[in-house]
């Protein structure tokens, strides 16, 4: 499957913390760090017709679990940093409004769909496939562009199915990119709210 895949290091622009990177079909490489230019990238990618897959390196999900002491722990494969401690809570509190804001920025008024299952992307040539990446410790890069690489990297060296190389299971979450696609008018379905999304770990 040939398709467009990019990835955003999510962190506070004002701090120089936001990078991105992305790997064309073609074979071009582009990448910076400003965030309406990555919109713009993928945007189009999207108007010349090709797939895209975006991820997005912070905590996409959050565990919700029946017993109030398990609610902030680890997530399901996670070591260190996790979805809540650290570095790993603040960069998720900063996804709750980039996220939205690219997905907005890339969508416009077009009436394209996002998905987060991999195997629907393939099948019904939905446009945007939404992906978490996880990039830490020794697999770090020099720099939030590199990260971003890193994990554009690592997604390309999962396919044909990135479904099957899934780092991070919870039966049940919270979804912070089910949010982000609902109000940005990705899709429709309330369900999205409750579903995981692959999380590819370099």
């Amino acid at each position: 499957m040939v398709i467009d895949i990019f990835c955003a290091d999510i962190g506070a622009v004002s701090r120089n913390n936001f990078g991105w990177f992305g790997h064309l079909a073609t074979g071009q490489q582009i990448s910076g760090t400003d965030m309406a230019a990555l919109s713009a990238a993928v945007r189009n990618s999207i108007e010349s017709k090709n797939q895209v897959a975006l991820g997005f390196e912070a905590p996409m999900f959050a565990p919700f679990r029946d017993t109030p002491s398990d609610l902030t722990k680890k997530r399901n494969g996670e070591t260190n940093p996790n979805w809540i401690g650290g570095p790993g809570a603040t960069v998720l509190a900063t996804a709750l409004v980039q996220v939205p804001w690219i997905l907005r920025a890339i969508r416009g008024s077009n009436p394209w769909q996002a998905t987060m299952s991999w195997s629907e992307f393939k099948t019904k040539g939905i446009q945007l496939f939404l992906w978490e990446a996880f990039v830490s410790g020794a697999a770090k890069g020099s720099s939030h562009v590199d990260d971003a690489r890193i994990a554009v990297s690592e997604f390309q060296n999962s396919l044909p199915d990135p479904s099957s190389h899934n780092a991070i299971s919870e039966p049940s979450v919270v979804s912070l990119l089910g949010t982000a696609m609902l109000i940005t008018g990705w899709c429709n379905s309330i369900s999205t709210l409750t579903e995981a999304c692959v999380v590819i770990k370099a």
